[in-house]
């Protein structure tokens, strides 16, 4: 267990904030899975300030994904605390995130938000200080290593984010030039470990549970936060927790506890989104599931000319029936 601010987490597997990925049903999942911390997908200040009814919507969460924690992104300080405030009353999350890390042109380049940030400490600084003077939360801030390969400053970001009274920070290692590709600097987790006092999640390249403990031997980092090792794959999740406290190894997934699984989320994302968004979204989601099965290549082509819910549904446990025997 470590503790965020006056938030206890009790283990020290946490879920990040994946854009279009990390809404209440996959969430649900992830905490079934045993997720200590479960990062909401990023949601723009700028929107919630103005309104935006869809923006608005991607702030549902439940008491059962608790403790969570509500990612903004943006660049000006005073949408930063009416977005923060806003969620603060009406969502009520247990942190408040602040988004430093985002790679995606549309965010860092047009919007100049997201890893936009890093470039500007001083800025860094006052959004951070004045979200954390508005909301009794605790806020965290995440993070990259640097703008690009000459700008490496997660070291002076993260001291500033801690000085501006921030409760933690995650730190991604990689920087925004390289956005996901090549390989994650560990060493610079590290290096933000030692320099603040506050706690430091670690994020980059973990796709197995012993990826999960090299991060936190590695780097001496308080947790670890997985992203897109957990696409198609929640169990990641569960098999971090139980490696990490109990030195339990994974066992391999079966087709029908994939299947399961694909049934399941498309069950959780019919009771939160509207029927042509569930559908949209789990065609992707079934993408990852299936990646790497071969008697699964028709089915993916059928799955992604799908026009309903229902009919995915149905496409599911058909090839279930004949795969596995049973529905």
């Amino acid at each position: 267990m470590f503790e965020i601010g006056n938030v206890k987490i009790k283990n020290r597997v946490v879920l990040a904030p994946m854009a279009g990925i990390s809404n209440s049903a996959y969430r649900t999942i992830i905490k079934e899975m045993g997720a200590g911390l479960i990062y909401a997908e990023m949601v723009s200040d700028k929107a919630i300030t103005y309104g935006n009814n869809k923006t608005i919507d991607m702030l549902y969460m439940t008491d059962y994904e608790r403790p969570i924690a509500q990612q903004i992104f943006g660049t000006d300080v005073d949408s930063f605390v009416t977005a923060a405030k806003y969620i603060y009353l009406n969502m009520h999350p247990d942190i408040i995130d602040i988004n430093m890390g985002c790679p995606v042109p549309k965010v860092a380049l047009r919007a100049q938000a997201g890893s936009a940030l890093l470039k500007n400490p001083k800025k860094v600084y006052e959004i951070v200080k004045s979200v954390v003077d508005a909301v009794p939360i605790p806020v965290t801030v995440k993070i990259r290593s640097g703008w690009d390969q000459n700008s490496i400053n997660a070291v002076e970001i993260a001291k500033m984010v801690e000085k501006a009274g921030a409760s933690a920070i995650a730190v991604h290692g990689r920087t925004r030039s390289q956005g996901y590709s090549g390989k994650a600097d560990w060493n610079i987790i590290k290096q933000v470990k030692d320099a603040v006092s506050i706690p430091v999640i670690g994020n980059g390249d973990i796709k197995t549970c012993y990826d999960a403990k090299r991060m936190l031997e590695e780097t001496n980092c308080d947790a670890v936060m997985i992203a897109r090792g957990c696409l198609g794959n929640p169990w990641l999740i569960k098999e971090c927790v139980d490696y990490l406290e109990s030195g339990i190894e994974p066992t391999p997934i079966s087709l029908e506890e994939k299947l399961d699984m694909i049934l399941k989320h498309i069950e959780y994302l019919k009771k939160t989104k509207n029927p042509k968004v569930a559908n949209l979204e789990m065609r992707t989601h079934i993408g990852y599931y299936l990646k790497g099965i071969k008697s699964a290549n028709s089915l993916k082509e059928k799955v992604f000319k799908s026009k309903t819910i229902e009919e995915l549904e149905s496409l599911i446990k058909e090839f279930k029936k004949v795969e596995c025997g049973n529905v």
